[in-house]
């Protein structure tokens, strides 16, 4: 029987199950996949997303439109017979589970339930409720994350599982699921109200890890419409014990209780964020220096940091898979075994690089027509489309661009990336990649990719020359594209900040942009100094180390496997969880 159930609003599971947006999903499906691996007694719960997040197309001049990312969950999942029922508005919506199998390098395998609320018992709107990930307005919103959290913990109990010794929230999308805990302590206890004991058995079972390193990215939802649609006395039980009316005040932002609960005007919120840190006893960020910058945010609350890793089997592309089934066998079950590539021939590590940099060259043809050349330097960012990762940093200055290639080596730029339906800066910026693209024209070739998803992810983190991560310090919480980079030997150029600051070491294992960012500093502007660190580094360091001394630099491409591929798995995190957190 699992005795970890992990809760995210997002799982990549597979490229054709489009339930995941971007690296929130993508580290969740790592996690489950490490799991089944080490055989670790996990179940997970997310929501069917019968829509998907959304399919990409881009017009000429880069402008993102979306449409719905439809899949047949009938071709990879069980339906469960199970069914229970969350209050909304007054009125009962029913839920069903569809079960899927992640199954690791053993027979064992992890369940992922699928939320899903598409029944002929409920309403034509309320059967939509877990179409879209991330769509919908506010109450879409705030009516999935009761449906994730208290419809989940429901769901579990109604297959069985009766003996859940730890509940892991990604993220705070599942918070609601620490008030149905609650409301069963209660229920258990016989008493008609909650008591200290009650939220200190919640709090021993669950675990919380925020990847939100800015105050705009917590779900927040006004109290009143709080009030309004949901059925306040079953979730937020009786607090009349002390202590309890002490955490409701918390978690609801009444007045009084602190700048994070309560913005300006009185209009209190349901900070999502807040709820999670406050039912939990166990809390991370992911990478070090998130984990400083999540104690800023949240003062008060002991916050721990577990760096994230990446299921180096599902990222290393097919021709890497078979350098290592040759050189470090085992790999697959141990990755740690991964540092003994500095063994490995580097003509070795080119032939497999060049296999896989023809295989995403391939594919650019297919999806753009562009022929881009094997030969050519070539440079990969694939992000989630936000201003914040600052994708058009490499074109602040196009004209000392175009002279790195006319004097140093010719350079082409393979983009990827969404943004967000609701994000105009974010579809801006893919806007300016492409008005960079017509800018450049033949000088410096670059494409990008619509429609980025998991298999785009794994030709282009395994396909390029070299991974460029630009983000604003200090909100990268972590990033893992330049670790599914590295198990395929591509190394960084990366600003210092989420998990760089650790991967990072100078020359070794890729290149730095910049300074690193105390955490404590106020925000400023740095797109002037860090474009000009970029473009040093690409002009007097980089480029010409590709073309006038590759040995050097496949050297460098080994210990990206070597240091970084053998260390930032998610076998090494899921470990951690273990003995810090589920079994502590």
């Amino acid at each position: 029987m699992p005795l970890v159930a992990y809760f995210s609003m997002e799982i990549a599971l597979q490229p054709d199950i489009p339930t995941y947006s971007g690296g929130l999903g993508m580290l969740a499906g790592d996690t489950i996949r490490a799991a089944a691996d080490l055989r670790v007694p996990m179940l997970a719960v997310s929501l069917a997303h019968r829509k998907g997040y959304f399919r990409q197309r881009l017009d000429a001049s880069g402008w993102q439109s979306e449409e719905p990312a439809t899949w047949n969950i009938l071709d990879h999942a069980e339906e469960m017979p199970a069914r229970v029922f969350v209050i909304l508005e007054g009125r009962k919506v029913w839920i069903r589970a569809w079960k899927y199998r992640v199954t690791g390098t053993t027979d064992f395998y992890v369940p992922v339930y699928l939320l899903d609320v598409d029944l002929p018992e409920n309403g034509e709107w309320d059967r939509t409720l877990t179409d879209s990930l991330y769509g919908g307005d506010s109450t879409y919103r705030l009516f999935q994350e009761v449906i994730l959290g208290i419809g989940g913990v429901r769901m579990l109990r109604a297959l069985g599982y009766a003996a859940i010794d730890r509940f892991h929230l990604n993220e705070g999308h599942a918070a609601f699921l620490t008030i149905e805990l609650l409301r069963e302590e209660v229920q258990r206890s016989g008493r008609q109200k909650c008591t200290a004991a009650d939220v200190e058995a919640v709090r021993d079972k669950c675990i919380f890890t925020t990847h939100t390193p800015v105050a705009a990215g917590q779900d927040q939802f006004p109290m009143e419409m709080v009030r309004q649609k949901l059925s306040m006395p079953e979730i937020f039980v009786d607090m009349q014990d002390t202590l309890c009316i002490d955490l409701a005040e918390r978690l609801l932002g009444a007045e009084g209780t602190g700048e994070h609960s309560s913005p300006p005007g009185g209009d209190l919120r349901l900070n999502m964020t807040y709820l999670a840190l406050t039912l939990s006893h166990y809390i991370n960020g992911v990478a070090k220096r998130h984990g400083e910058v999540s104690r800023l945010m949240f003062a008060g609350y002991q916050i721990d940091a577990i760096t994230n890793g990446v299921h180096a089997p599902t990222w290393a592309a097919p021709p890497f898979q078979g350098l290592f089934d040759h050189h470090i066998p085992g790999w697959r079950e141990d990755p740690f075994s991964l540092r003994y590539a500095l063994a490995i021939p580097t003509h070795e590590i080119w032939d497999a690089h060049q296999q896989a940099k023809q295989d995403l060259l391939d594919r650019v043809e297919i999806l753009t027509g562009v022929r881009l050349a094997l030969d050519v330097f070539t440079i990969g960012f694939a992000r989630r489309a936000a201003a914040y990762k600052r994708a058009d940093l490499l074109f602040r200055d196009v004209e000392q661009l175009r002279s790195i290639a006319k004097k140093v080596g010719r350079m082409q730029v393979v983009y990827a990336g969404k943004a967000h339906p609701q994000d105009r800066p974010g579809k801006e910026i893919i806007q300016r990649v492409f008005a960079a693209r017509s800018a450049l024209g033949d000088e410096i070739p670059i494409v990008y990719l619509p429609d980025y998803d998991m298999a785009l992810g794994r030709l282009i983190t395994a396909g390029v020359d070299l991974w460029l991560n630009t983000p604003h310090p200090p909100m990268e919480a972590s990033g893992t594209s330049g670790m599914k980079s590295a198990v395929n030997g591509v190394p960084s150029l990366s600003v210092l900040d989420g998990w760089w600051i650790e991967g990072c070491i100078e020359g070794r294992t890729g290149w730095s942009i910049g300074e690193p960012v105390d955490a404590s500093q106020p925000d400023m502007d740095r797109a002037a100094a860090d474009a000009d660190s970029l473009y040093e580094r690409l002009h007097h360091i980089i480029v010409p180390m590709f073309y006038r001394d590759r040995d050097r630099y496949i050297d460098i491409m080994r210990h990206s496997i070597s240091l970084n591929g053998s260390f930032f798995n998610a076998q090494r995190m899921l470990q951690q969880y273990v003995t810090k957190a589920y079994f502590a």
